[in-house]
């Protein structure tokens, strides 16, 4: 009995010849068996076609052996199912069966359609990617807080036990993060200084009281800007070279050693960097805010007719101990989030320099956002507590 049409011919017999399609003098020549068997065969040949091999002026077919529904649609799909049409009503030599097949597979691709994508409302895109931020910024907090829990109990079970410190480590991360950041910390607070004093007496000018420009410089750096400005630097300076490190040890597998020798990571890496930092930033605060009030000393002396005595009484007089303490007081918080920060990105490194790169670059960006973020929470309850 003879096939109908709609079946396929899976399996071709012993001694088959797999399919080919060769393209010359315009004719595009079908041979072999076009079966499921060679399906990534043949879309490999027609994809070696020349463009012409598209639009044949004739398609032999009278040495096609086996077909199946697999083998016509690679054959529709690369003609056009149109053109295949065309081509099989010509065709006397091809025994009905294949010619049905053929031009049933033709007319179902001609009846397909690409199916229209989905219409989503803004609205709902919009909600979905806030959700996904939401969600990633949850899981991000809480990956933190759990590395600061870890540290911290790694903290508890060292500190006890003194032949366990790692003095060498220590002494060279204060050096790295303090003393080799006092420069430009003193720089860049200096300037800082000399600006806000600028733009100080350009405003009390118009009223008269330009000599309350010292107590607007002396506040902003005793209460702020030393903290703010030194722990900004050292989120970009610091945070960074702590994950590039970690995380270049991790792509160049030594943090495995370490494990496998028995050691821990968070107490031979992490401990010495966050202690160092705790240590290095309110030293680096405290120049940071002496350093601002000389570069506003300095504009008022040359540019307001302010003695540098009159700048220490006034300072003296008005300036209260405690917006000292209060600047001081968020140096070591500051410093700590921003070292667990750096070392919690640089353990999530991939096994590429690319990973090192993209997660250097987050525990900067996390190191800067959470100190502004503190600072801001910290000056609305220092305000309300009335300090």
């Amino acid at each position: 009995m003879d096939p109908s049409p709609s079946q396929s011919q899976a399996s071709a017999p012993t001694g088959s010849r797999p399919g080919n399609a060769r393209f010359e003098s315009g004719g595009l020549t079908i041979t072999g068996d076009w079966t499921l068997s060679g399906y990534h065969s043949l879309l490999q040949q027609l994809a070696a076609l020349p463009a012409g091999a598209k639009t044949p002026e004739r398609l032999d077919l009278s040495a096609l052996e086996h077909i199946d529904t697999a083998g016509a649609s690679v054959l529709a799909s690369f003609l056009g199912p149109e053109t295949l049409e065309q081509h099989v009503a010509t065709q006397e030599s091809l025994p009905e069966e294949k010619a049905a097949l053929l031009q049933a597979v033709a007319r179902s691709l001609e009846d397909w359609q690409e199916p229209a994508p989905p219409k989503v409302s803004p609205v709902r895109l919009f909600l979905g990617h806030t959700g996904q931020q939401v969600e990633a910024l949850g899981h991000l907090i809480w990956v933190l807080l759990g590395f600061i829990g870890q540290t911290l109990a790694t903290l508890a079970w060292v500190l006890p036990r003194p032949k366990r410190w790692r003095v060498t480590p220590f002494v060279a991360s204060i050096q790295d993060t303090g003393l080799n950041a006092l420069p430009i910390v003193a720089l860049l607070t200096f300037l800082v200084g000399a600006v806000v004093a600028f733009l100080g007496a350009t405003v009390l000018e118009d009223f008269g009281a330009t000599i309350y420009t010292v107590n607007l410089v002396a506040f902003s750096f005793l209460r702020e800007f030393g903290v703010l400005l030194a722990a900004i630097l050292l989120a970009g300076r610091t945070a960074s070279s702590f994950t590039a490190h970690i995380g270049a040890m991790k792509v160049n597998e030594e943090l495995d050693a370490i494990r496998t020798l028995g050691l821990s990571p968070i107490e031979l890496l992490v401990l010495p960097r966050v202690l160092a930092m705790m240590i290095s930033l309110p030293i680096l605060t405290f120049v940071g805010m002496m350093a601002g009030m000389v570069g506003g000393a300095l504009v008022c002396v040359l540019s307001l007719d302010i003695t540098l005595t009159q700048f220490l009484a006034i300072v003296e007089r008005d300036i209260a101990l405690r917006h000292f303490l209060v600047g001081i007081s968020k140096a070591p918080v500051f410093a700590f989030l921003i070292a667990v920060i750096g070392c919690l990105e640089g353990f999530k490194v991939g096994g590429s320099a690319q990973s090192v790169g993209e997660h250097t670059t987050s525990s900067v960006v996390q190191s800067i956002f959470i100190v502004i973020l503190l600072d801001a929470i910290a000056a609305l309850f220092f305000m309300e507590m009335g300090w």
